[in-house]
């Protein structure tokens, strides 16, 4: 997330309850992730491992839990507890708005496109031209729509990100980590009935051009969907993975985290991905693996029955 104007970091530290090291003059343009920043951000670190890969980031700022050398050119600012400092600015810049009307006055919509009775089309919205919009689809605040996109009945867009911080030894164990980004769906889209997109946490979601989405389809927050994708029912796409161009999921389909799938690569029904995958190729299975190998791999295991019967006759093992 972008702030409408530089924030000097001396009011930041006030404000979070911060001690300020390294340039304390710096001015934060905007608040991100480690793997979305870019010059003028502030991140959060509060686990030793990631330090190193936090502080030489992009990010001009960064709220960390321990006072250390500070890189030439950035700004510490040190406190306890690092995630909630974060979400206390995110909170402040971005704060829960109440809608008192189906479609808010802020929200522009382009020439030519049709809301059905029932939707709901949040603040700052951007819809563009000739886009059909079904009923009760509910878009939350902040999502950009391109033109000729059609969403039907009962879909959910920029929802809140599934990401919460667990505190041991509390009774309330998860920590709500606040979202502050964005769904952008591209021009030409189609998105299935009852489909839910949520918003990144501090940046984009984001559905490529000519993409289309069937009926029960959820994909995570920060997730890049590239152009012309086609998926089946009940996929699951989870946070910040990276779905190239023209990529097919078939039905229920899984695909983990942070990883990547390559362009044209088609994942068969009820395959799992857990980890990234090489784009041209047709897989299947759990995890998944090209696609002919795990066929045979079905085959010789129907054949188990038939081969010990053989071997050891009708004995049990």
């Amino acid at each position: 997330m972008k702030f409408e104007q530089p924030v000097p970091v001396q009011w930041i530290a006030e404000f979070t309850g911060s001690t300020l090291a390294g340039d304390t003059l710096q001015q934060a343009t905007g608040i991100n992730e480690i793997h979305k920043v870019t010059p003028g951000d502030i991140s959060f670190v509060d686990f030793e491992k990631y330090y190193d890969k936090c502080l030489q980031s992009a990010a001009t700022i960064i709220i960390i839990n321990k006072q250390v050398d500070c890189p030439a050119g950035k700004t510490l600012l040190v406190n306890e507890d690092p995630f909630s400092a974060y979400v206390k600015i995110v909170k402040h810049f971005r704060p829960f708005v109440p809608a008192s009307k189906l479609i808010n006055d802020t929200a522009i919509i382009g020439e030519g496109t049709i809301i059905q009775p029932g939707a709901f089309i949040g603040n700052y919205v951007r819809i563009g031209k000739n886009c059909l919009i079904h009923p009760n689809v509910t878009i939350y605040d902040h999502t950009v729509i391109g033109n000729d996109v059609i969403i039907h009945a009962g879909s959910v867009i920029g929802a809140d990100a599934f990401y919460f911080k667990r505190r041991k030894n509390r009774e309330q164990q998860y920590d709500k980590m606040e979202s502050c980004g964005r769904v952008v769906i591209h021009d030409g889209v189609e998105i299935g009935a009852c489909t839910t997109i949520d918003k990144g946490v501090s940046g984009d979601t984001i559905v490529g051009e000519g993409t289309k989405l069937d009926n029960h389809i959820h994909i995570g927050h920060g997730a890049v969907i590239g152009r012309n994708c086609l998926f089946a029912a009940q996929v699951g796409i989870g946070g910040k993975a990276i779905i190239e161009d023209e990529v097919i999921l078939w039905g229920q389909v899984g695909v983990s985290k942070d990883l990547t799938i390559g362009k044209g690569a088609v994942l068969m029904a009820q395959s799992g991905v857990p980890a990234s995958l090489e784009g041209g190729r047709s897989y299947f299975g759990s995890p998944a693996g090209d696609a002919r190998p795990k066929m045979r791999e079905l085959a010789w295991i129907k054949r188990i029955p038939e081969l010990w019967e053989k071997v050891y006759g009708n004995k049990n093992i």
